[in-house]
C-alpha cells in the first residue's frame, strides 16, 4: 500500500508546487524504503527480509530509469547518482528536523540515512 503523497507538510503549498528535478521525488521514494524497513521494526517488532531495502531501491530505480524521459535528467549515470545523493541527503536532513519536532523515537531513521550517504560518498 502506498500512502502520503501530500508532500512535505513543513513546506508551504507554493514551495511544494514549485517545478523541480523529478529526481527529488525519486530520492523521496528511496528514503521511504528506509522508513518502511524501520517502521516494521519500530511499530510491529518485525524484522524485514534481509536486503529488502536495497532490492526495493534497486528495482525502483531500474524501473524509473527505464520509463522516464531522459531529457529531464542529467546526462550519464554518474551525474544522476550524484544528484540523487544530494536530494536524498536533503530529504534525510528534512526528516531529521521533522522527527526531532514530532517523533523523537524515530530520529534514528534519518540519522542512519545521513550516515549511509556520508559513508557512500566519503573518499576511499
Amino acid at each position: 500500500m502506498i500512502i502520503d503523497f501530500e508532500g512535505e507538510p513543513a513546506r508551504s503549498l507554493t514551495e511544494r508546487r514549485r517545478k523541480r528535478s523529478p529526481l527529488r521525488d525519486v530520492a523521496g521514494m528511496l528514503r521511504s524504503f528506509a522508513y518502511a524497513v524501520s517502521a516494521a521494526r519500530l511499530l510491529r517488532g518485525v524484522e524485514p527480509p534481509g536486503g529488502w531495502e536495497e532490492r526495493a531501491r534497486e528495482h525502483f530505480l531500474e524501473g524509473y530509469l527505464e520509463a522516464v524521459d531522459h531529457s529531464l535528467l542529467p546526462s550519464g549515470q554518474e551525474q544522476i547518482n550524484r544528484l540523487l545523493t544530494v536530494f536524498e541527503l536533503e530529504k534525510a536532513v528534512y526528516e531529521l528536523r521533522y522527527e526531532l519536532d514530532n517523533r523523537p523515537d524515530w530520529v534514528q531513521i534519518p540519522v542512519a540515512g545521513i550516515q549511509r550517504l556520508i559513508e557512500e560518498t566519503a573518499p576511499a
